[in-house]
């Protein structure tokens, strides 16, 4: 074994080699790969194979699809078979629900270009003869999916590696791990020492006790799942040709045609953890001992549906560990206070997305960021609320409903209640409907009085869209009253905070104390990584506020660029401040009852803030609102804030204060043309493509992204974000619908609502230049199944002078 690499990647599995061989292709040669005993020795050697596009999150699906296109490319460069088998896939609906969300997905896939599309029963029939279609009510087909063989990728990924100039060394486990002072990595292994300058946990089902040897604790569980082969099936033998891969949701099966016979496996809703304190590091190429009574109920579903599989008898029973996530997506990404170590593991469909996970995390090491928008993967999704007991929650709930197909409006149960602000159970008993951000419980919307304070799951209007209408009306007409508690906040204080925070945002900071700016922040390739406010407190501390889920990923980001020894505390305050914002044309007149400060627009301008007395809380007030109207924020102590809200609820009764709930604000936000973090601004865009060019200020000095934009703004922007009317009564479009133009998919749409004050529905999309600049006039977006008319806004439909906000 050599002593030093530039990479060092732990654990030999499927993902593992996939990023060795993507360092090696884009021309890193000095890395390599620890593997503990052989090539694919933990949970790869026994998967069943499948390789899918389909995905809930565009991202994901066209990383997925560049994976199945990628193992044509290994088998020619390696030599090595990839086991590819391009079979199609089938996938079966039931219910009402999924054939809903067949609709949607078939919508997705159009811009997408992965070929799902919807097949009659007779298609169906005609591609597995097995099959019973008087149970079904849909079916959808995808021609690029099918399995491969998981020993025969791996080994193609490492030959392709190996022959590129890496290094791959089997039976060394690695013992322990130490960073250097340098701020290299030192790996020891039986067979020696390796230093290497940046590190990735592919570790699989040991990546647990790899991360452990750095005491970090990820937020991963190996599951047991079972599959099955039969026996030689005369009628499959018959056919004449192999069968494509199915997939029955309702069932909770998967199946495809393994010789003469058939694999089946299912995702059963009495499911079990393995090895909860650790993967035994003696654990070799092994299986666990069989459970089939756990399986019986699912299995007995599909042997109605394929009664061909009773004559059939099982052959052999597989039981194999595989590590699961919370919600399912792997964690990948570089390591919260260790900027040179990485992660890629809890892959639980590692065949389906090694290439595309492979890829992400090399360009991540070698350019400093993945190259798309990956957060629906990256590590730091999960903050500290990630323990074990909501992991294990999480996963055993995310393991049930593998194969049941959620509706846009579906908030789930496991894990709930894990964060909560002191007035939880006030805004209950308001009727507050929950959902979850970063497991922070937000009101979604509030029931009326005497209603039942819940929503149907529908991929069409609910019980929420009058209650929202007139939670939105409330905010237009007099004044709302929204929680803030889940919005991060972080504190930059300490000599110099003002020279390098200048630095690290892309406008300027404010200049003076109590001032307020809006300040995207920018990677080094000049797309948004993050868009916040910023509040100077005094001269060398600063108030950052942004989206809930993503302060793990700001904390990471800020801490990376801290220099050593720079005397700057970063620190999250997002338990300490709960908040509220009032909003709407009386706000000012509610805050001026509550406390003795000026709260004129001459005492407390737009995009201000100060301290003051709110009741007897110590304040503080910010003059901003996201909703378009007149509007404040107002934050104290958390062990104040029950006094606020009763104060705030007391006065405001005779002013028509209503609670509103995410729902209403979406609405309102989009009436405005307002974007928002996660939807219109993520690392997919520039801040010029986004609209955010008078918050970037090129000429304020050096800044992380200014040499992108420079080079940027040589030329005109390819696409623009675009605000659209789209002519919809029921159901509405909620976000990842296809635009078309002249009938050929152009675009999506990145967020979307009903607008209850304008009364049409609203969506961002991202347009081609000449298409936004044409104005073009036979556009339509696709809702399910429906093609609605929709037209470009090129202003905001409500108050486009922004007269209200700044009232």
């Amino acid at each position: 074994m050599k002593t030093h690499t530039r990479v060092a990647v732990i654990g030999g599995g499927v993902v593992g080699a996939s990023i060795l061989y993507h360092l090696t292709k884009f021309g890193w040669r000095d890395v390599a790969l620890l593997e503990r005993t052989e090539l694919t020795a933990g949970s790869t050697w026994h998967a069943a194979g499948g390789v899918h596009t389909l995905n809930g999150d565009s991202n994901v699906a066209s990383l997925q699809a560049y994976t199945i296109e990628l193992y044509k490319e290994i088998e020619r460069i390696s030599g090595v078979s990839c086991g590819l088998r391009q079979t199609g896939c089938i996938y079966l609906a039931v219910s009402e629900n999924e054939a809903e969300f067949f609709k949607s997905e078939y919508a997705k896939a159009q811009h997408l270009k992965v070929g799902l599309h919807f097949i009659d029963f007779d298609e169906v029939r005609a591609r597995n003869p097995l099959i019973d279609t008087s149970h079904y009510r849909a079916a959808m087909f995808d021609p690029n999916d099918g399995n491969v063989d998981p020993s025969g990728v791996t080994h193609a990924y490492a030959k392709a590696a190996r022959d590129a100039g890496a290094e791959i060394y089997r039976h060394s486990p690695v013992t322990a791990i130490r960073r250097l002072g340098g701020g290299d990595w030192e790996l020891t292994t039986p067979n020696g020492v390796l230093r290497a300058e940046y590190i990735v946990n592919a570790g699989g089902l040991w990546a647990r006790e790899v991360g452990r040897l750095m005491q970090i604790e990820l937020p991963i569980v190996p599951m047991e799942h079972q599959y099955l082969i039969t026996n030689e099936i005369p009628e499959l033998a018959a056919f004449g040709r192999e069968i494509p891969f199915t997939v029955d949701f309702d069932g909770a099966v998967y199946l495809r045609q393994e010789g003469k016979g058939l694999l089946v496996g299912t995702y059963e809703q009495d499911c079990r953890h393995w090895a909860l304190g650790g993967t035994p590091l003696d654990f070799g190429v092994e299986l666990l001992p069989p459970d089939v009574d756990r399986i019986v109920v699912p299995l007995g579903k599909m042997l109605e549906r394929m009664p061909v599989m009773l004559r059939a008898g099982v052959k052999r029973v597989v039981n194999g560990g595989m590590v699961f996530t919370p919600d399912g997506n792997p964690i990948i990404g570089p390591l919260a206070g260790h900027e040179t170590a990485f992660v890629a593991a809890g892959c639980m469909m590692g065949l389906s997305q090694s290439g595309g996970i492979g890829l992400a995390v090399a360009r991540w090491i070698i350019d400093g960021e993945p190259g798309m928008d990956v957060f629906a993967m990256d590590v730091c999704r999960y903050g500290d609320f990630a323990n074990a007991a909501y992991v294990r929650a999480k996963t055993r709930e995310n393991y049930q409903r593998r194969f049941i197909l959620p509706c846009w409006n579906e908030e789930l149960p496991a894990a709930r209640g894990v964060r909560t602000s002191p007035v939880y159970d006030r805004l209950a008993a308001a009727g507050a409907v929950f959902g979850v951000s970063a497991a922070f419980e937000v009101p979604l919307w509030f029931a009326p009085k005497g209603a039942q304070s819940y929503e149907k799951p529908s991929f069409y209007r609910s019980e929420a869209f009058v209650p929202v209408a007139e939670e939105c009306r409330a905010v237009r007409e007099a004044v709302g009253l929204w929680e803030t508690s889940a919005y991060c906040k972080i504190e930059i204080a300490g000599s110099g905070a003002d020279v390098w925070l200048e630095g690290i945002i892309a406008n300027r900071i404010p200049h003076e104390a109590g001032r307020i700016c809006l300040c995207p922040m920018l990677t080094p390739r000049g797309r948004i990584l993050g868009d916040v406010t910023v509040l100077r407190l005094d001269s060398d501390r600063f108030l950052m506020f942004g989206s809930p889920s993503a302060e793990p990923l700001y904390l990471r980001w800020l801490r990376q660029r801290l220099p050593p020894a720079a005397g700057i505390c970063i620190r999250s305050r997002t338990h300490e401040l709960c908040g509220f914002s009032i909003t709407g044309p009386r706000a000012r007149e509610l805050l001026a009852q509550v406390t003795t400060a000026d709260v004129s627009a001459a005492g407390l301008p737009f995009l201000r803030g100060r301290c003051m007395e709110v009741g007897l809380a110590n304040s503080l007030v910010l003059r901003l609102s996201f909703t378009g109207e007149l509007g404040y924020e107002i934050y104290m102590a958390a062990d104040e804030q029950r006094h606020v809200y009763q104060t705030l609820v007391e006065a405001g009764a005779s002013l028509g204060l209503r609670h509103f709930g995410l729902r209403a604000l979406n609405s309102l936000r989009l009436e405005k043309g307002y974007g928002v973090w996660g939807r219109e601004y993520s690392s997919d865009y520039t801040a010029d493509e986004a609209r955010l060019s008078r918050f970037v200020s090129i000429h304020k000095g050096p800044f992380v992204g200014r040499d992108a934009v420079l080079q940027e703004r040589s030329q005109p922007p390819r696409r623009r974000l675009t605000l659209l009317a789209i002519e919809s009564s029921d159901p509405d479009p909620v976000g990842g619908e296809p635009v078309f133009v002249g009938g050929q998919p152009i675009s999506r749409l990145n967020s979307a609502a009903f607008g209850h004050t304008v009364g049409a529905a609203l969506g961002f999309a991202y347009l081609p230049a000449e298409v936004e600049a044409q104005s073009a006039g036979d556009m339509c977006v696709q809702v399910l199944s429906q093609r609605l008319p929709a037209r470009i806004l090129h202003e905001p439909p409500y108050d486009p002078l922004s007269l209200k906000l700044r009232a």
